[in-house]
């Protein structure tokens, strides 16, 4: 099979990944490979936690560490095989099946099996219902928008202004814009589907063992710093990409604030797409005791939560348009 067909198949497959995401959503709980990867994770992490110290006060805890790293490799290596394999079927359909027929099956099926690893539609749905249980307007209020929220955000919600609570929702638009889109697309044209999977794996043990110390009366200073250290590598670039993308849009954003608001935060990634988003939208994005993004800027107002679904729509389709010519010079380039 020439190069040609399969730089099609790749294309076509990211296209009808989005169109998926958009029509159709999420596809149900026992067939999502995420939550599955979940399970694993959870039965994982609850036997790091038998293993591992519990008392805060403890020193340095290498066994629970080394742990951590063998079952997540173990995880990584399951997760990557199978994928790669699936992959690898799928491409070998246009020559069992004729490139018509078999090219378009092969579209299809990764596709279908693409969709899983990105959640745009569920995203941006999230975050705008959040606002509409704000909405007096649209019978709200804000006990009704911290519930919402509470589906979206691990921190507690009960304390939050109405403006907390919106800045809340806009952080997590413009952070999952990375994790739930950006970056899955970015390895899925580096490494094909498989680092798609990879990247997603990575980044749910960061969302679940990720935690600097006590989390839920467990202790994941040692146990969970493999995964999230695995996370901030993997999403390094992705960040960055996602921020000069929002400052594209935008417009008239400056590179040098970016930058320098970009490193208030803890994380050494998730500050990026966040002060991209402070700053084109000209609000204050706040997590208090933790970090004070764009602090000259005003409380952001609900025509703001619209206008950040606005430009992270738009960075998906310059994504998109990226993604696609990336795949095809790549592939001219190996000719």
């Amino acid at each position: 099979m020439s190069l040609g067909l399969p730089t099609l198949i790749f294309s076509i497959a990211l296209l009808l990944a989005l169109v998926i995401d958009h029509y159709l959503g999420e596809p149900p709980v026992r067939w999502h490979p995420v939550v599955w990867m979940g399970r694993y994770l959870a039965w994982a992490g609850r036997l790091l936690q038998r293993l591992s110290r519990q008392a805060p006060e403890n020193a340095a805890d290498f066994k629970s560490f080394w742990l951590g790293a063998l079952v997540w490799i173990a995880g990584i290596a399951i997760v990557c095989i199978a994928t790669w394999a699936l992959q690898k079927s799928m491409l070998a359909l246009p020559d069992a099946l004729g490139p018509l027929w078999g090219g378009l099956l092969a579209v299809l099926l990764l596709g279908l099996a693409f969709k899983p690893m990105l959640a745009w539609a569920m995203l941006r749905g999230e975050v705008l219902a959040v606002e509409a249980a704000l909405s007096p307007a649209q019978g709200g209020s804000l006990a009704a928008g911290r519930e919402r929220l509470r589906w979206l955000v691990s921190r507690d919600v009960t304390q939050l202004t109405e403006a907390q609570v919106r800045e809340s929702a806009i952080e997590t638009l413009a952070e999952n814009l990375n994790d739930s889109v950006v970056a899955p697309i970015f390895w899925f044209v580096l490494l094909g589907l498989p680092g798609a999977a990879l990247y997603r794996f990575a980044n749910t043990a960061d969302a679940m063992w990720g935690y600097p110390g006590i989390y839920k009366e467990q202790n994941w200073e040692w146990a969970g710093k493999w995964a999230a250290r695995a996370d901030d590598v993997l999403s390094w670039l992705p960040a960055r990409l996602t921020a000069l993308l929002l400052a594209g849009v935008a417009g008239d954003l400056s590179l040098t604030a970016l930058r320098v608001q970009a490193r208030r935060t803890p994380s050494p990634n998730s500050g990026w797409p966040m002060a991209a988003m402070a700053l084109a939208l000209g609000v204050s994005l706040q997590k208090p005791g933790v970090y004070a993004l764009n602090v000259g800027g005003r409380a952001p107002q609900a025509a703001d939560t619209l206008r950040a679904a606005v430009l992270a729509s738009k960075v998906v389709v310059a994504l998109v348009f990226i993604a696609v010519s990336t795949i095809v010079l790549v592939a001219f380039w190996m000719l």
